[in-house]
């Protein structure tokens, strides 16, 4: 059932910490808080536009810690998108915070008010780079509110940043699989950037931090999305930032590319493909139609990339496959 979102920036609001890679207003263009009356227009808009084409829409609230503003604004926003749940088009709210913004009694009021699903910005699990990046929160609470999360019977979202100062491949591995061990529901993966506005840019012009390159970041992206979604079947629902104008102008470094989660998938095609290969020779790989864009558009190189190594392959679209999944055989 195809899946869509209504979202709803409310930019810094309720963060009591600033992150040293955030600048939400640069990052999701959101310069004015939403109020009652803009909550009902947008729900009465998208409605419109999804009526008939999507049953499995979400209101969500994104972009600041939404449990950890004031009481009473959180209640009025959700108060606005309460009458369009159920009756309508969307079946649920859906909203990200922060892992110490969460308790029993904020819990109760979110489920009595039509939430449904709840995203914690993770981040990373190692205390050395949360506390590097002013987070403000342990990866104990990112466990604890985890549990709590799932307990109280919403769908559990978590969000992990890669490339983040302080860390490195083997910290970010480790942040995924102590991620994937507390069985989300979902999961979404952002590189690193440096943006305009925040203290990581001063870093970097100072040159005490370095990001990730966007090869390094697509290589470990790859590698990312093959434990959850194949070997602990969570889907990976965002990778890399909404390609939006704000963004683009304000990125100053960093692994930033508008089809990243394509070159990913690119790169774990091309790690499957010569894994299934034996020998230097001639292969037949079969891919599914939806696929093939992967290594023959954005990642175009993996074919070149496996004929240099000696591997002669060509592709043929196999309409039986779905997703990711490939079939290589020697001819």
């Amino acid at each position: 059932m195809k899946h869509a979102n209504l979202s709803i920036f409310v930019p810094h609001v309720g963060c009591p910490h600033q992150c040293r890679f955030c600048n939400q207003r640069s990052i999701s263009g959101a310069q004015v808080l939403p109020d009652r009356k803009a909550v009902k227009e947008l729900c009465l808009t998208a409605e419109k536009q999804l009526d008939g084409r999507c049953g499995n829409a979400e209101i969500a609230f994104f972009g600041g810690s939404f449990t950890a503003i004031d009481p009473a604004y959180m209640l009025e926003l959700l108060r606005a998108a309460g009458p369009f749940i159920h009756g309508g088009v969307f079946r649920g709210i859906r909203i990200s915070t922060r892992p110490d913004a969460i308790d029993r009694e904020i819990l109760s009021v979110l489920k009595t008010h039509h939430v449904t699903a709840i995203e914690l910005g993770a981040q990373s699990m190692s205390d050395q780079v949360l506390e590097m990046n002013s987070r403000g929160h342990t990866a104990a609470q990112v466990k604890e509110a985890s549990l709590r999360i799932l307990d109280s019977g919403f769908e559990l979202g978590l969000q992990m940043m890669t490339g983040l100062y302080g860390s490195d491949e083997e910290k970010d591995w480790d942040t995924a699989l102590q991620l994937a061990a507390l069985k989300p529901d979902t999961v979404r993966i952002y590189p690193t950037l440096v943006v305009e506005g925040t203290a990581l840019a001063e870093l970097w012009r100072a040159g005490s931090y370095c990001p990730q390159t966007l090869e390094e970041a697509v290589a470990l992206g790859a590698r990312l999305l093959e434990l959850f979604e194949h070997d602990c079947a969570i889907p990976v629902i965002r990778m890399g930032l909404h390609a939006q104008e704000s963004l683009r102008e304000n990125v100053l470094a960093g692994p930033y590319h508008p089809a990243y989660r394509e070159l990913c998938e690119g790169r774990l095609l091309y790690n499957r493909i010569l894994k299934s290969m034996k020998k230097q020779g001639n292969y037949l790989v079969r891919i599914s139609p939806r696929s093939v864009s992967k290594i023959t558009g954005h990642g175009a190189g993996t074919i070149e990339k496996l004929r240099q190594l000696g591997y002669n392959v060509s592709i043929r679209q196999e309409p039986g496959l779905v997703g990711l999944d490939i079939m290589v055989e020697e001819v």
